[in-house]
Order: C-alpha cells, then structure tokens, then sequence
C-alpha cells in the first residue's frame, strides 16, 4: 500500500495542475531529502519510526516524507516554481461549549484507497488513535491524556523543514496541553496548515502556523471553524494568491460550518462540507473524525459519513 500511494503522490507532486509547476521525480526526491535534518532535530524518535517505516516499506525517507508530508512538499514546489499556490482540503469545527471537535479529511479522491486507523501504544507516554494513510506517522488523532489536534490545509509558499504530520505526532506524545500546543508553535514548518487542538476539558486552540508567521487563538466560549484560507491578519499577508474559485468555495464551507456548527449531523451532511468526486485525481471527503475527549472518545469513518458506518475507539 505505501508503495502504490507513493507512487500515486510522486505523480500528484510533479503534476501542475496540483504543485502549478511540472517537476520530474529526481527533483521532487532532492526536494525531499532537504527536509530530513529538519525532522530529525525536531524529534529523534520521530524520525526513528520514520526510518524504520521507510526500511520495511522498501522506500526511501525522502520517499516516505513524499507520502506523508504531500500538501508541504507541494508547497515547496510551488514557492521553487513562482507559481500561485492554490489549497481546498478539509473542514473543521471545535466547539467548546460541548466538548467536541470534528472535522473531515479532504485530498485527491484517490487518497480514500489508503485511509486507516493506527493505534499507538508507546513504552514511554500516552496511547492515541490517530486516522492517518498508509505510509503517514499521522494525520488527525486524540491520545488518552484527552489531547486532540486536527488541521486544515493552508496556502503558503513553502521552504525545509518539518512537515505537518510530524507535528501532529509529536503533540500527541504529550500529556500537558499547553505541551502540545509548543508542538506546534516551535516547529520549523516546510508548509502551512492550520492546527486545531482540544484539550481534555473541551477547550482549546486554533493555531494558523505558516512558515513565517504563526497566529494562535483560544476557543473557549462558542464554536469555531475553519477551513481554507487564513483568517488572522499576519498569517494573511503570507498567504499565497489564491484563485477566485478556491476563495469562494473555501469562504461557502466556513459558512456553511458556522451554521451547523452545533449540529454535526447536519454539519457533515452539507454536500459542501463532505465532499464527492468522480475523477481520483479532484478533491473529495475522504474520511472524518469526531472526538469527545472528555469522554476520551473518537469515532472515525472512512469515506463520506453516511456512506460507511462511524467507527468508535475508547481511549
């Protein structure tokens, strides 16, 4: 599985409908493999499973940060290329006033082949399940310390550094929430994506981390939702041009998000918000996820909810 979705994602980063610019595989590799020094100083454990996961799929880890770390990759294509980057993957709602966060996973609709739920149950530090892909250290997930993070893809002109997923993993080895959130604001990112973080009593943060320019705020009182483009005025002056198009479709979702935001069935019901497509190669709804980490709760589905049944996993 993790060689066909590297496969796939080589193709994808090289194909300029996607990165704005056409690349060939050696130059994507070399890309790559600038962004490994990154994520070995920013974990070593990490970085350790990385390798180990390279070994056994028979790849290499420049290979394996192409599978796990794309969308940032891409970012680096693009900031190489000069050419606009344009990002409309996922929505997310964190509402705090019942202790909730959800949000659903948006990438090219071939990316559904590979959705699966990894179980993490380290000697040393707190379990999480975590719905990643094949190949990926992990994507969206909750541990048992009732620490939640999840994201949504930023437009951004990339650089090395250390890619999204390698984040997300990291806040989830830690038991202190304030902990996790340093996770995010001290990484050195090669792309931007927006962090979402819940902590066990229901609250938490939104944190637009661009490469240049990081935003945090509290959410503690009402929903919050995000989507696509950055709403903070400094992560906004580091966003990269976007489409007319992409704007308007990312602005529909928060919308749409805000006003079924305490309502998840609706919520994930929107066809603006879970998404379909026809062609693998468009952006659709491939999974979703929703904590409750009071209750230290995560159901998980793959595809569009509705589609397939909501799995739960108790922590």
């Amino acid at each position: 599985m993790i060689g066909a979705y590297l496969a796939d994602r080589l193709g994808l980063s090289g194909d300029p409908t996607w990165s704005g610019h056409r690349a060939e595989r050696e130059t994507i590799l070399e890309m790559a493999k600038s962004t490994l020094p990154f994520h070995r100083d920013y974990s070593s454990s990490l970085y350790e499973e990385l390798e180990a996961l390279s070994a056994a799929a028979g790849i290499s880890p420049a290979e394996a940060i192409v599978v796990g770390g794309f969308t940032d990759l891409v970012d680096i294509i693009r900031a190489q290329s000069g050419i606009a980057p344009v990002e409309d993957d996922c929505t997310a709602v964190l509402d705090p006033t019942r202790g909730v966060f959800a949000q659903t996973w948006d990438m090219h609709a071939s990316a559904g082949t590979y959705v699966l739920m990894l179980k993490l149950d380290p000697i040393k530090g707190p379990g999480a399940v975590v719905q990643t892909t094949a190949g990926c250290l992990g994507q969206i997930g909750m541990n048992e310390a009732g620490i939640g993070i999840g994201i949504n893809n930023l437009t951004s002109y990339g650089k090395p550094g250390v890619t999204w997923n390698f984040v997300v993993r990291k806040a989830l080895q830690q038991t202190d929430f304030d902990a996790a959130v340093e996770c995010v604001l001290d990484a050195e990112l090669a792309g931007g994506h927006n962090f979402t973080l819940i902590g066990p009593d229901g609250k938490g943060v939104n944190v637009e981390a661009m490469p240049g320019s990081v935003s945090i705020s509290e959410v503690e009182n009402s929903p919050f939702v995000h989507s696509n483009h950055c709403l903070d005025l400094e992560t906004i002056k580091e966003e990269g041009p976007r489409t007319y198009e992409y704007q308007e479709d990312s602005l529909a979702r928060l919308e749409a998000g805000m006003l079924s935001a305490t309502d998840l069935d609706s919520f994930f019901a929107d066809p603006l918000i879970a998404r379909r497509a026809t062609d693998p190669n468009a952006t659709a709804t491939c999974g979703a996820v929703v904590m409750r980490p009071v209750d230290r709760q995560l159901d998980s589905v793959w595809g569009i909810p509705g589609d397939e049944p909501w799995e739960t996993f108790q922590l």
